[in-house]
């Protein structure tokens, strides 16, 4: 069974990790994983922290000689800004004066009452996004074995506030990379900035949405007997994971709700030498819970930052009165660096289904385990004539 864990508190010393499933012989290049954890950093709109921070990845455990071992992974990112905040948040000796003041939209009061915390600050440290760079740095490393077995993943940003780009007709990786909102349509790129500056000037944050694209999934992963192998299901629910995201689409999602069924769904048609051919993609290529051999398109909805320099109107839980909401180092728009987490929670969802289908203890096994899969699947309704031939 894979799975993982991630712990540490954003100006705590550092976050860990441990990814466990993983087969052995898989060979790992620590410097994309440390390119991975630079671009979560970037994109416009981030704040003081990033300028603080230099994410590297460190191997503890499961991985010799860049090699992994089939024995659970261990990771460590450290936080250069805990040198800054020894006082408030050493796990021996840590202590200062409690935050009080609860930001709407925010993990505070909430987990304040769950775990009945008078100090916000015991809440907020693992609610921050702060924890998210051990996501990317986990989802790179399940990028490597995704991509041995010639599946990619790749976000993009879609939406920043009110300023929708176009839908780009080709993925266009490298323009995407060195755009500073992740965005393919150069003139809209130029509005979202431009919006950023203004909210910022305002003391306000924005919100958007970006896109998840997945290709090479073979069909056939998931499952559709219980609710919880559906792969819609678990690649939604890793995306809900996050924080931020408050809605996930799949395919057209939301349009669909106004369509009828005749314009709602990708037909079939017969392809060259007699396959099968689908000429629209709706379904985003999941159908019933199982991916169907297209391309996997998932949309993720952001909210604005719950931290604004104008503070939002909040109370004082110690006292009693109206206060403020606390304001805590924060950035104005973080839609790019969530489209990089959800590409990283789309990779860590999907190596799951990807191992419970091919199964492996060793890289070669799964690879070979998966070729035999899909060439039996693709003789399955080979036409007689083509099965003749062979």
């Amino acid at each position: 069974m894979f799975r993982y864990l991630t712990a540490g508190e954003s100006h705590g010393p550092a976050l860990v990790g441990i990814l466990d499933g993983l087969p052995a012989h898989l060979e790992l290049d620590a410097p994309a994983i440390d390119a991975a954890l630079r671009a979560r950093q970037g994109g416009y709109g981030r704040g003081g922290r990033m300028k603080i921070e230099t994410d590297r990845v460190e191997f503890l455990a499961g991985v010799r000689g860049s090699v992994t071992l089939g024995s659970p992974i261990a990771v460590v990112v450290r936080n250069a800004d805990f040198e800054n905040n020894r006082a408030l948040m050493d796990p021996l000796t840590g202590g200062g004066k409690p935050l009080t003041n609860p930001r709407p939209g925010h993990t505070d009061y909430a987990g304040a009452m769950k775990y009945r915390q008078r100090d916000l600050r015991n809440v907020l440290e693992r609610a921050s996004a702060r924890e998210t760079a051990m996501r990317v740095a986990l989802g790179a490393i399940c990028a490597q074995f995704l991509e041995a077995l010639g599946i990619r993943t790749f976000a993009y940003v879609e939406r920043i506030g009110p300023v929708v780009a176009a839908p780009p007709r080709d993925l266009d990786r490298e323009r995407i990379a060195a755009s500073e909102v992740r965005c393919a349509d150069p003139e809209a790129e130029e509005k979202m900035i431009a919006a950023i500056d203004a909210a910022k000037a305002a003391g306000d944050t924005l919100g958007g949405a970006y896109v998840v694209h997945v290709t090479g999934v073979p069909a056939g992963i998931g499952a559709n007997r219980q609710p919880d192998t559906r792969l819609d299901g678990v690649l939604a629910g890793a995306l809900m994971a996050m924080q931020t995201v408050k809605s996930v689409e799949v395919g057209a999602g939301n349009e669909v709700a106004a369509l009828p069924g005749s314009q709602a769904h990708d037909i079939f048609t017969l392809g060259e030498g007699g396959g099968v051919a689908r000429p629209s993609n709706r379904a985003g290529g999941i159908e019933g819970g199982i991916s169907n051999g297209q391309d996997i398109v998932l949309r993720a909805s952001v909210k604005p930052i719950p931290t604004l320099m104008k503070a939002l109107p909040s109370v004082n839980l110690h006292e009693g009165t109206v206060a403020p909401a606390s304001i805590v180092r924060s950035d104005v728009c973080v839609v790019p660096a969530a489209s990089l987490v959800g590409e990283a929670m789309v990779r860590l969802a999907l190596t799951g289904p990807i191992l419970e289908k091919f199964g492996g203890d060793s890289l070669d096994e799964t690879r070979d385990n998966m070729r035999r899969a899909v060439a039996a699947a693709a003789e399955l309704f080979e036409p007689a004539t083509l099965r003749a031939e062979r």
